[in-house]
């Protein structure tokens, strides 16, 4: 268990609702929060999951749920399928925040600025519009790509996942109706979860925090439309990190703070003047959290016009190239069928609409969902459809045991009995893992060998 630094605790005396006492004491039990938040795609029902556990819901959040103990993540096959995601509750509060000041009735476009390593993405993608557009960024190249293998999981075609600094989206200039920023921070709101990031703390630190979340909100703020609204979070306790930055908006950068409606038994606090809300793992199950809610003040603009696909590389799948995927894809959904180099990209026809625009100012990491390559014999399928909600639902699939479905997320060879021959989705309890392509003499496993599990272990099924 973590021991806190008087020079860090000294830092919070005087903060709306912080309790010395009850805050140490929580800090020096080693009792842990787990929770999880469901993919509502592709599962509704928690029980499920980790049966031997007892899960009682998140109040704020219509997917979360708290575990009774943390079992191993890495082993089970439902994660890798994408079917949750693993988030602490008390971050989990943006879809409360969302539904107090978004019309989430209307298609969006929404940012996600620093969006690694997915969880605050995904739950946009769970409450907002599915005829609206999301993009995730993230500017760290290696976290990027984790993001991109997150938003794969979680199987949605209406993301898409970008790679930039946060000054490349003022190109955008007025684009985006919603915009996310779980600015970096010192962290100090982790200290329970990771006891290293103690040794790490200083109150230069701090400050240097401070500084940057400035920058990224200044750079970013010109791409949120007046009207749009700013939703604002840390993992920190620092008021230079928090109200202090909610005090600069409001004061310098034309925002307006939105205050937002709590249930008392929920415990948390609000910051000081009345904005923002604060998490205290005392008084929370969850960890410390800070959020913030803005409506941009000014004007309306015009948005950004539209580019031609060919400038960037991108053209429509020829007709009768689409309606050999076509029977790939689940039926009644509408979707455009795009070639960008020698992939087949699937996406919603709203957010191929705005791709090229897209394209033309921001480097793409990924967008929609990638169904494979085309080549005379058919298509050769992508993982990103395997793991998609828009994949059909007629396709061969092969039903797999616990301990055979972690030889396949291990990339390991597999035996099957009773197989048919060609593509085959290797799923367990009902959810896709994968592709294998079941040859008369073998089994050749496609499970991506970047996502692959390498440690050893058994599943708690």
């Amino acid at each position: 268990m973590p021991v806190l630094p008087e020079a860090f605790t000294d830092t919070l005396k005087g903060l709306p609702g912080f309790d010395i006492q009850s805050f140490l004491q929580v800090h020096a039990s080693p009792e842990r929060v787990t929770s999880l938040r469901l993919q509502p795609e592709k599962v509704t029902d928690p029980s499920v999951l980790f049966p031997s556990l007892t899960k009682t819901p998140v109040p704020w959040n219509r997917y979360g749920y708290y575990l009774s103990s943390r079992p191993s993540f890495t082993f089970d096959p439902y994660f890798h399928a994408g079917a949750y995601y693993v988030q602490e509750a008390s971050s989990m509060f943006l879809e409360e925040a969302l539904r107090q000041t978004a019309d989430l009735s209307k298609p969006l476009k929404a940012l996600d600025l620093c969006a690694a390593p997915g969880g605050k993405s995904t739950l946009l993608q769970s409450v907002l519009n599915r005829g609206g557009l999301l993009v995730a960024n993230e500017v760290i190249k290696t976290r990027a790509a984790i993001l991109a293998d997150n938003i794969t999981r979680w199987g949605a075609d209406n993301v898409v996942v970008t790679n930039n600094d946060p000054r490349d989206f003022s190109r955008l200039d007025g684009y985006f109706d919603l915009v996310t920023v779980d600015a970096p921070c010192s962290g100090s709101g982790l200290f329970r979860r990771d006891p290293e990031a103690v040794e790490e703390w200083s109150y230069d630190n701090v400050m240097l925090c401070s500084q940057r979340q400035q920058r990224i909100l200044a750079d970013a703020l010109p791409a949120l439309k007046p009207g749009g609204v700013l939703i604002y979070s840390t993992c920190s306790y620092a008021r230079e990190e928090d109200e202090q930055i909610v005090e600069w908006l409001c004061s310098e950068m034309g925002m307006e703070h939105i205050p937002l409606q709590t249930d008392p038994a929920w415990n948390i606090i609000p910051g000081e003047k009345q904005r923002g809300y604060r998490f205290y793992p005392d008084k929370v199950s969850g960890e410390g959290f800070f959020i913030a809610c803005f409506r941009k003040q000014g004007a309306a603009k015009a948005s950004p016009r539209a580019v031609s696909r060919k400038k960037n590389g991108i053209s429509l799948l020829p007709q009768k190239d689409a309606d050999r995927v076509g029977d790939w894809l689940k039926e009644g959904v509408d979707h455009v069928l795009l070639t960008h180099k020698d992939d087949v990209i699937v996406l919603p026809p709203q957010v191929a609409a705005e791709l090229p625009l897209l394209q033309q100012h921001l480097y793409l990491r990924k967008a929609g969902v990638k169904a494979g390559q085309l080549t005379p014999k058919g298509l050769l399928p992508d993982h990103q459809l395997a793991l998609s909600t828009i994949i059909a639902d007629d396709l061969p699939v092969m039903e797999l045991a616990a301990e055979q479905a972690l030889r396949y997320l291990r990339k390991e060879d597999i035996r099957l009995d009773n197989a048919g021959n060609g593509w085959t989705l290797m799923r367990f309890g009902g959810m896709n893992l994968g592709w294998a392509k079941i040859l008369p003499n073998r089994v050749n496993n496609y499970y991506p060998k970047e996502m692959r599990i390498l440690k050893a272990g058994t599943p708690d099924y």
